[in-house]
């Protein structure tokens, strides 16, 4: 069996897909990257299609139920390199990707992520109570 190789680079783990995805191999790479998700703490998850020329069905699940696992432990998923007849075939076949943010590219896809993740440190930041309020009341 093939294992898809992850990669860390800062707060992001990197997931280039250069084989083709058995069912047994997609299994190993969900358990593989929640793993190493939950071992690293990142915050990001970007996955690379770029060397896959065709998308069925099982890929699309199989994407959505990697960015699903991955939110659930507080991570993002961006997937990277979708070449035009694979978002076509994905289109026609009903795939909607939930839970996935699509970029045309790596870098696109690493600001994606770090815009995010400053989302949510801005809003976590405007729940707490600043000193002077706290002090008021």
């Amino acid at each position: 069996m093939e294992r898809v190789p992850i990669l860390k680079i800062g707060d992001i783990l990197l997931v280039s897909i250069q084989v083709d995805m058995s069912d047994q191999t997609a299994v190993q790479l969900q358990e593989d990257l929640a793993e190493r998700i939950v071992a690293t703490g990142c915050h990001g998850v970007i996955i690379d299609i770029t060397a896959l020329d065709i998308v069925d069905s099982f890929v699309g699940r199989m994407l959505s139920t990697i960015a699903s696992i991955s939110k659930v432990l507080d991570a993002e998923t961006v997937v990277v390199g979708m070449r035009p007849a694979v978002a076509i075939t994905l289109v026609e076949l009903g795939l909607s990707l939930n839970g996935i943010r699509t970029a045309l590219n790596v870098e696109r896809g690493m600001e994606l992520i770090a815009a995010a993740h400053a989302d949510e440190h801005e809003l976590a930041f405007d729940d707490e109570p600043d000193a002077e309020t706290t002090a008021l009341s």
